[in-house]
């Protein structure tokens, strides 16, 4: 019994602590490389081959540079809101099946626990800037709270019809109904835009990155922060990034499975399906970074009347065909 817990608090420790952090490590640099290909500059080349050493040292950076707590704000609530932020962008990717019988916590309700804890992020932002006692950032925390809770209702309502198909809330039960009949992609192409949209909208990247608007907020509601508690803000984004480009795959593209693909049993079977998993989690991050270098920042209205005017009516007749589809033409 020991062993099997002292196990997992490994396997948890590798991915969440090692892993997770290193990929957010690798896409500022992937981020950087592929922004300067698309605007035809270089971008960092300089420290290691093709730059690759260049998250290192900007790592390197942050731990020794002066961590300066300005005296005007709350302590307590300005040192603990980058952790707010963080530690539930590292417990969501826990239920997630990244290879074959490989997740952390394979919870049946697992779909609920990612939006239970994700949803907890807005707080760390929100406090964060209101502890700052800057306008500023306080405009910018707001910014992100009534952003991040409206397309949080586009979000999980896009998932219902998921499940009103694969008939469970276990991720890896839904990668194991792809695998058995068609991605849900085909079926629910719908659901797949709103998830996705929705997903940009919650990780406040382009086009909706409103809550960090440089041109009118002076980078929102981080503007106070400093070394290292700045890079956990910055580190949090990108772990989000990697977070929601899984659920997408797992959800929506079969996961670690291939059609027309059976896995071999043992070892090697489970490496391969963490390489397919891979594989797709690559795609959907480099499109993070394409529609980030592509696509104009919405106005403020213009992002709040999509979400509330146009995803979250879209959702509710979504669920209603869907339905209505599995009640009275495919049920079973």
């Amino acid at each position: 019994m020991i062993w099997d817990v002292l196990g997992k608090l490994l396997h948890a420790f590798l991915v969440v602590g090692l892993v997770l952090p290193l990929m957010a490590a690798l896409m500022v640099w992937a981020e950087r490389r592929v922004s300067a290909f698309m605007q035809d500059r270089l971008g960092p080349n300089r420290v290691g081959p093709a730059g690759l050493l260049q998250p290192i040292a900007d790592v390197l950076k942050f731990i020794f540079k002066e961590d300066v707590i300005p005296g005007h704000v709350n302590r307590v609530m300005y040192v603990l809101a980058p952790l707010m932020v963080f530690v539930p962008a590292l417990i969501v990717f826990s239920v997630v099946p990244y290879a074959r019988g490989m997740a952390i916590a394979p919870l049946n309700i697992g779909i609920l626990l990612v939006f239970a804890v994700s949803s907890l992020g807005v707080y760390g932002i929100t406090i964060g800037g209101w502890a700052s006692n800057s306008k500023y950032s306080l405009y910018g925390g707001v910014r992100a709270s009534a952003q991040m809770i409206s397309y949080e209702l586009a979000l999980s309502l896009s998932v219902i019809p998921i499940f009103l198909v694969t008939g469970s809330m276990n991720l890896e039960s839904v990668v194991a109904w792809q695998a058995q009949n068609v991605w849900l992609l085909l079926p629910l192409f719908p659901a797949f835009i709103i998830f996705l949209v929705s997903s940009y909208a919650e990780t406040n990247r382009l086009p909706f990155d409103c809550p960090e608007a440089e041109t009118e907020l002076v980078a929102g509601y981080h503007t106070e922060y400093s070394s290292m508690k700045f890079a956990i803000f910055f580190m949090a984004e990108y772990i989000n990034m990697i977070t929601f480009s899984a659920l997408v795959v797992t959800l929506f593209f079969g996961g670690y499975t291939l059609p027309f693909l059976e896995l071999p049993a043992g070892l090697w079977g489970t490496v391969l399906s963490g390489c397919i998993f891979a594989a797709k989690v690559s795609f959907f991050l480099f499109l993070f970074l394409w529609v980030r270098w592509t696509l104009p920042r919405f106005r403020y209205d213009q992002l709040m009347d999509l979400g509330w005017k146009v995803m979250l009516p879209a959702c509710l007749v979504l669920i209603v065909c869907t339905a209505g589809v599995r009640a009275f033409i495919w049920p079973g």
